[in-house]
């Protein structure tokens, strides 16, 4: 097991909330977020900054962390690829457990059963948090964002912004007709020809 690294951002030390079932800390953190989080075309930017407020409270089990995370998102609007951004509120929980222990007390070394589903544990009084923010932010980005609602998007011909000109479009012919147009081209051509 990895140890944690006291001094990183996301990183919190819990030694003076106890392990008093009941015990509260309240807790504001500004964090910038080193590298980018994301899914398709929404994303907290590199070196953004994350506003992060939580309770910690003290469980028989463990430790319980519930608040929420601030933070600026950038996007690509799904159908006119126009930048937009906005502020997204996330909503954090998540049960940190003490490290299992033998019958005197000792801490176990047993890594448990790697499954996906067990809870993230508490490592010599420190709880990382960013795991959790970081699922908390992204799980919540839509996967298609728009600009707004009613966006047109953008010309399926010739990538105009549709927004720019409601009117646009273009002239379609039906193929089934080319052979015909053709001889109606081709007669107007005799035409201007004799004239």
């Amino acid at each position: 097991m990895n140890a944690l690294d006291p001094r990183a951002p996301f990183v919190v030390d819990i030694r003076d909330l106890g392990r008093r079932a009941g015990a509260m800390k309240d807790l504001h953190l500004r964090v910038v977020v080193a590298e980018g989080w994301g899914a398709g075309t929404a994303w907290v930017p590199e070196a953004g900054d994350l506003d992060l407020t939580v309770r910690l409270e003290s469980v028989v089990e463990g430790v319980f962390v519930s608040g929420t995370a601030r933070t600026q998102i950038v996007a690509e609007c799904a159908r006119c690829l126009e930048p937009v951004s906005w502020e997204e509120h996330s909503d954090i929980q998540e049960l940190f457990v003490y490290p299992p222990q033998d019958t005197r007390g000792h801490r176990v070394t047993d890594e448990g059963d790697g499954s996906e589903d067990s809870s993230p544990s508490i490592e010599d009084d420190l709880i990382d948090l960013e795991a959790t923010v970081r699922d908390a932010v992204v799980l919540g980005l839509p996967i298609a964002p728009l600009c707004r609602i009613d966006c047109p998007g953008l010309c399926a011909q010739c990538g105009a912004p549709l927004a720019d000109d409601p009117e646009h479009h273009h002239e379609e012919h039906d193929p089934r007709w080319a052979a015909l147009t053709a001889l109606l081209a081709d007669e107007k051509h005799d035409e201007d020809k004799d004239n």
